[in-house]
């Protein structure tokens, strides 16, 4: 039986002691599943990398690209772009598919919303995307944080687009609110993946409290466009995918993401299938059927991948909508 390790403020713990008390127990898999030749990804324009590392290093400034080990980051920072996670790297969650470490954050850095609008000005960025860790600790979830990097960014930056990836806010109670006030151009909530994996892949959240989210800002906002995405490979059946599409549109969600679910490392949630190109293919149809505005579905699409040109494509699928 594997020792219970004593959380403490500041450290970051992952792999097995990160999802020692889950309450499903995650067996690590005897290797990492070789991976098809359709994922591989090739790193491009190294130098890039590392001067936009050394900047995120200089400002202290953290990515979910890097975090997460998302298969995309060569690209993306080989492109200039990166996808911005506040309040920290230490989430207060442990689900057993995410790379980022888990612990008890340390206090919120009162500088980071004027830094982060800093660098994203001298980076002459025209899209962001700014992301988080789960703050539970906090009473409003990181809302009012969230806020006040929006207006940092708008002030010094006022024609950049602006998408956020959110946590849940569960249980935060006016949460939602105080983000939606702040006007996102873009709210982004990830589902993750179908209701029936809850319990072994996401512990700790609510399908329907996030789909309510999704919801409740088209209710309070209708000119922010929402997003949602999921990971497949992890076990879910086809018609389990196609009830999540439909669930997501009764929210009025615009915009859906489906990518692979790739094993961070061995101690993590177990790949379950490789899903082949064809099958993101079939769910792209389907989606578009169902009334998704815009949907984004291969084996390394991820919900941040591509974005500021998909928010083109979005504001233009919008206005055909809308006969304009």
């Amino acid at each position: 039986m594997s020792e219970i390790v004593k959380v403490v403020t500041g450290e970051k713990l992952r792999g097995a002691e990160k999802v020692a008390r889950i309450p499903v127990k995650v067996i690590p898999t005897e290797t990492l599943p070789r991976k098809p030749d359709w994922i591989r990804v090739r790193i491009s324009n190294p130098s890039e990398v590392q001067r936009i590392k050394g900047l995120l290093r200089e400002q202290k400034l953290h990515t979910v690209c890097e975090e997460a080990a998302c298969p995309n980051l060569p690209e993306c920072f080989g492109g200039g772009t990166a996808t911005f996670m506040i309040m920290g790297d230490i989430c207060t969650r442990r689900c057993p598919f995410c790379d980022v470490g888990h612990g008890r954050p340390d206090p919120l850095d009162q500088n980071e919303p004027i830094n982060l609008a800093k660098t994203i000005a001298a980076l002459k960025l025209n899209y962001v995307v700014i992301t988080s860790v789960d703050r539970d600790d906090l009473r409003d979830g990181g809302a009012q944080h969230f806020a006040d990097v929006i207006h940092a960014i708008r002030a010094k930056s006022p024609l950049t687009t602006i998408e956020i990836l959110t946590p849940d806010f569960l249980r935060k109670e006016g949460a939602l609110e105080v983000v939606v006030k702040a006007k996102p151009d873009v709210f982004n909530h990830n589902l993750e993946t179908v209701p029936s994996n809850y319990l072994t892949v996401r512990p700790g959240a609510r399908y329907f409290h996030s789909i309510r989210l999704l919801q409740r800002v088209k209710e309070l906002d209708p000119s922010i466009f929402t997003k949602s995405g999921i990971m497949v490979g992890l076990g879910e059946e086809r018609n389990e995918v196609l009830q999540l599409m439909d669930d997501l549109r009764s929210a009025d969600v615009d915009f859906l993401t489906i990518g692979q679910y790739l094993q961070p490392t061995r101690k993590h949630h177990a790949v379950i299938d490789y899903i082949h190109p064809d099958q993101f293919k079939a769910y792209e149809t389907i989606a578009y059927t169902k009334g998704f505005l815009l949907v984004s579905a291969t084996p390394l699409t991820r919900s941040s991948h591509h974005a500021g040109e998909d928010f083109a494509r979005l504001k233009a699928a919008r206005e055909k909508q809308l006969g304009r």
